[in-house]
C-alpha cells in the first residue's frame, strides 16, 4: 500500500547544526496538502546551510490535522532529551508534541544497532505509558542489502571527505540499516508487540 511522508529536519535553535527528526505521513489528500504547505514554507523561509527545515510551531492541531507524527526516535526532541537524562524535559516535549498532533503522535522504537538504543526503548516505553502515547516500531533504512553496507560506507566517506581507512571518521550507519523483511521485524520485536501493531494501524489510517 503506497503511503506518502517525508523525514523531516525540525530547527534546534539551540544548535542549529543539529536539528531534530520527525516523521510526517499523509492521512488523505488534505494532509498531502498541508504537508505541501509545510515543505515549501520551509523551503522559502527557513533553510540553513542548504537544509530545509520545519519550525515546531509551524505545526499546528490546525495546520497539521490531517498529518500523523513519530517522534524521530534516537534523533527526535524528545529521544534526544531521554538519552541526555532529562526526563522531565522529555515529558515536557512529548506533551507539547501530542498536542500538536491529538491523537496522532507515535513514539517511535528503533533497533539498528545504534549505542544506547535499548536505554532509550525503556526509557520511551516508560513516558508511552506515564502519558498513554503510542509507540511504533520503525528502521532506518540506508541500503538495500546487508551486503550492502560498504559500498553505502564508500559513498559517505565521499559526501564527508574523509577515507575508509581513517579511524577519526564519524560512523553515522551499522550494517543493520538495511530493508529487513516483514519477519525480521517481527523477530526484533516481538518483546514490544503493540509497536509492530501500531506499524499495521498508521497503514490503515492512512
Amino acid at each position: 500500500k503506497p503511503i506518502i511522508g517525508v523525514d523531516c529536519w525540525i530547527t534546534n535553535d539551540a544548535e542549529r547544526d543539529k536539528p531534530h527528526r520527525v516523521l510526517l505521513y499523509c492521512r488523505n489528500r488534505t494532509g498531502y496538502g498541508q504537508l505541501c504547505v509545510l515543505l515549501t514554507r520551509a523551503y522559502l523561509e527557513n533553510k540553513y546551510r542548504g537544509r530545509a527545515e520545519l519550525r515546531a510551531d509551524w505545526l499546528t492541531p490546525e495546520s497539521a490535522s490531517d498529518l500523523i507524527c513519530l517522534s524521530g526516535a534516537l534523533s527526535g526532541e524528545v529521544g534526544q532529551a531521554l538519552m541526555n537524562g532529562q526526563a522531565d524535559t522529555a515529558e515536557r516535549l512529548a506533551r507539547e508534541w501530542a498536542a500538536r498532533f491529538p491523537g496522532r503522535y507515535y513514539l517511535e522504537l528503533q533497533r539498528a544497532g545504534h549505542a544506547g538504543e535499548e536505554l532509550y526503548i525503556q526509557s520511551a516505553l516508560q513516558l508511552a505509558g506515564k502519558l498513554e502515547l503510542p509507540v511504533v516500531a520503525t528502521h532506518p533504512i540506508q541500503f538495500l542489502r546487508p551486503d550492502d553496507f560498504q559500498a553505502h560506507e564508500a559513498r559517505v566517506c565521499i559526501a564527508q571527505g574523509y577515507v575508509l581507512a581513517d579511524k577519526r571518521r564519524p560512523k553515522d550507519f551499522t550494517p543493520e540499516q538495511y530493508f529487513k523483511t516483514q519477519e525480521q521485524m517481527c523477530e526484533l520485536f516481538a518483546d514490544i508487540p503493540e509497536a509492530l501493531e501500531n506499524a499495521v494501524e498508521i497503514a490503515r489510517r492512512c
